[in-house]
């Protein structure tokens, strides 16, 4: 049962805890509610990668919910894959607050009607300029829009992609490399295809992990952290969308600076 006052979230975790995110931030769970948590809130975390899910009949007891990354296809037919598709259709019936990270961005498109397969481009690794759109139908969370700048660097590791949005989603972001960098549906559904979570070492960590399974080449892994080591994403912006998305209006939140 939530305590009057306070804030519940539930993490729907897609991926299992790499050695090192145990070893520096004990989880991914932590990585998560450092970049969006407030001080009072409860996260809640859910394995469904090992099947593990909320029950349908708490599921109102929570302020919105988080869904991660995964090295999983979105697209695929894993049976904890299928019961997360039915569960999220399930929460935005009920208006729940529903994130989706990379992953999780990609497994929203697809639970709605929409089309998800491999990148026509290959991988997309390292930081990436992602483009606002400044014309659309205005969600409440985003009010004060005006003041984004044109573009926000993010953190990407992805080779899967949105082909098409559902039937009444908008795309809010684009890149010169991912035609659907966010979209939403209503004020209850967030798709962000790039990490806000992300720090740069969890990245180079994942970055050596691909080249010891062959997944990238050396060359390609190399250009990445190059990127890295230049420039720097916009994790305040990006904290700042995703709390307001999962806790009120934009202009409930203070203004950060945007440069890097």
């Amino acid at each position: 049962m939530r305590i009057e006052g306070k804030k519940r979230y539930a993490l729907l975790q897609a991926a299992r805890d790499s050695d090192y995110v145990k070893k520096v931030y004990g989880g991914y769970l932590n990585v998560f509610v450092a970049a969006f948590g407030e001080e009072g809130e409860r996260w809640d975390l859910f394995r469904v990668v090992d099947g593990e899910f909320p029950s349908m009949n708490e599921l109102h007891n929570y302020d919105g919910f988080v869904v991660s990354g995964s090295p999983y296809d979105a697209y695929g037919d894993d049976p904890w894959i299928l019961e997360l598709c039915f569960l999220l259709q399930t929460l935005d019936a009920m208006q729940q607050k529903v994130l989706g990270i990379c992953f999780g961005h990609q497994v929203l498109c697809r639970a709605f009607g929409g089309k998800v397969g491999k990148a026509y481009s290959g991988w997309d690794i390292g930081l990436r300029k992602v483009k606002i759109v400044k014309h659309f139908s205005p969600c409440s969370f985003l009010d004060g829009m005006d003041e984004f700048p044109p573009a926000l660097s993010i953190i990407e590791c992805h080779q899967d992609e949105v082909w098409e949005v559902p039937l009444g989603a908008e795309v809010i972001a684009f890149s010169d490399k991912t035609g659907v960098e966010m979209f939403t549906i209503g004020d209850n559904i967030l798709g962000i295809q790039g990490h806000p979570e992300y720090t740069k070492d969890i990245l180079n960590n994942l970055i050596d992990r691909l080249l010891t399974n062959d997944a990238i080449e050396k060359g390609f892994a190399e250009d990445a952290r190059l990127k890295l080591q230049v420039a720097e994403p916009d994790r305040k912006c990006w904290e700042r969308i995703c709390r307001a998305f999962l806790k009120g209006k934009w202009n409930q939140w203070p203004t950060y600076s945007f440069d890097n």
